[in-house]
């Protein structure tokens, strides 16, 4: 346990201060989500573009993919939120059937797809783990940009999964944000749900 406690300090200290960059930015995307502030989106470009970087320093291809679809995502979200006619910001609401086939061809299709495309055209690792990981986070994200209040799960079942994959690959810096953005969407889902209401 001292082992894993002196691990973890060493990490601190030898993370560069361009992760702490990504992971701070990253932080303050999750918690102008939970707000529902708009604001979210330049913040998680910044986060996402440092992500890349430190992702493909790990070898988590996935993870880059799925970054780079956060990225789409992120200016798709970031325009659907502000360019509605009369200027009205598109509004919290639950998925409708057709938000939940999309999200349920982007799993039976997607996750497949990936996890063979990492094992057939990378060196990955952890194919299996970070076709999931990303699969879901994709699903999440899509519904987030929709401002559907399911995003909160389906990002959690992400980082569920990503939170061990993180600490396997030695990103604790990354592990710890994920946690902390673990617990915020716990949060981001309630206070969702009261705006909703």
């Amino acid at each position: 346990m001292v082992g894993w406690y002196k691990i973890l300090i060493q990490q601190f200290i030898d993370t560069p201060i361009l992760h702490w960059i990504g992971v701070g930015f990253g932080v303050l995307e999750v918690l102008l989500a939970k707000s529902n502030k708009v604001w979210l989106y330049p913040c998680g470009i910044i986060s996402i573009l440092i992500t890349l970087f430190v992702l493909y320093e790990a070898g988590l291809y996935a993870e880059i993919l799925l970054n780079l679809y956060y990225l789409i995502m992120s200016i798709y979200g970031w325009y659907f939120w502000v360019s509605k006619p009369n200027h009205q910001e598109v509004q919290i609401s639950w998925c409708s059937n057709k938000d939940w086939m999309v999200c349920g061809v982007l799993l039976l299709l997607g996750f497949p797809l990936l996890s063979f495309a990492l094992m057939a055209y990378t060196n990955s690792t952890v194919p299996i783990w970070d076709g999931w990981v990303s699969i879901t986070a994709w699903v999440g994200m899509w519904l987030l940009a929709k401002r559907k209040i399911e995003n909160w799960i389906w990002l959690n079942v992400s980082n569920a999964f990503a939170i061990p994959l993180l600490f396997h690959k030695g990103l604790f810096l990354y592990a710890l944000l994920t946690i902390f953005l673990f617990i915020i969407a716990i949060f981001g889902y309630f206070s969702w749900r009261k705006q909703l209401k």
